[in-house]
């Protein structure tokens, strides 16, 4: 089978989010969740995608799995973004691809040059807290001076006051881990030292990634959000992890469209 590592959201190498990408070659495979969990943690990438290529010629859509190191998730935006590149730049699919995935079909098209477009579930954030939980717990927590906090389909959004905040963020962890939700998205407008309209981290220490570099999932959420309070539908998002990367979001008829360029890094063959 075909592994491959992309960075994805970026167009630098060793920058974005890198995705490992494996190229499913037989149906007992794509069935085998277990399989895919050892192969996960042994890349030890924020997520690991599996790619089943078996139905494209039958129904035109191609299967995706995501796994962190610990746990199979719903919908992860920089491993689609990575297969999606893989497919493309490897000349293995024509575009538009249709993923069939836990979140529906999800779709990924080029969009300029080098760029891909995935057309994802809009996640409307509901103003207030987690059950539980107290907007000074999550200040406290972070670090940071909370201006907001919303709930979204698997994270919880925080808004704090400046963007050097975001920037600066040591949270606590334990918090975070047992907030309701997959994870915690930090966020506040952008203070011109980044090209983007918003800023933000991502932390998911209940499902193994402490902070995650670049969450093309947590736009879904962060573009209907922000594209509300800045009163424009297309924005550019900067993720201020250590790697870094920019998200391109526009909210369309109830969909939101993620724009990131990816860059592959390794291409070989699974031994076992």
């Amino acid at each position: 089978m075909q592994l491959f590592v992309v960075d994805a959201f970026t167009s630098v190498p060793f920058t974005g989010n890198p995705a490992a990408v494996c190229l499913l070659d037989d149906p007992v495979r794509a069935a085998d969740a277990a399989w895919m969990q050892d192969l996960a943690a042994e890349m030890n990438h924020s997520e690991t995608a599996f790619v089943d290529l078996s139905e494209l010629q039958r129904s035109g859509e191609i299967g995706l799995r995501w796994f962190t190191p610990t746990v199979e998730v719903d919908i992860c935006g920089h491993a689609t973004l990575a297969s999606a590149h893989v497919l493309l730049s490897e000349g293995l699919a024509t575009p538009p691809l249709a993923f069939r995935t836990a979140s529906g079909v999800l779709r990924a098209d080029r969009a300029g040059r080098d760029a891909i477009a995935l057309d994802f579930p809009i996640d409307v954030p509901v103003a207030g807290m987690p059950d539980g939980y107290f907007a000074d717990e999550f200040g406290d927590a972070l670090g940071a001076s909370v201006v907001a906090v919303a709930r979204c389909r698997y994270d919880v959004l925080v808004e704090v006051s400046e963007a050097a905040e975001v920037r600066e963020l040591e949270p606590d962890l334990a918090v975070l881990r047992a907030a309701t939700g997959r994870g915690v998205i930090v966020t506040a407008a952008a203070d011109g030292v980044e090209d983007a309209d918003f800023v933000s981290r991502f932390f998911a220490p209940a499902v193994g990634i402490d902070e995650d570099p670049v969450t093309g999932s947590a736009h879904c959420c962060l573009a209907p959000y922000w594209a509300e309070k800045l009163g424009k539908p297309s924005l550019v998002g900067a993720q201020l992890s250590r790697r870094g990367g920019t998200v391109g979001v526009e909210v369309a008829g109830g969909r939101v469209l993620l724009r990131g360029n990816a860059v592959t890094i390794t291409r070989g063959e699974l031994s076992v």
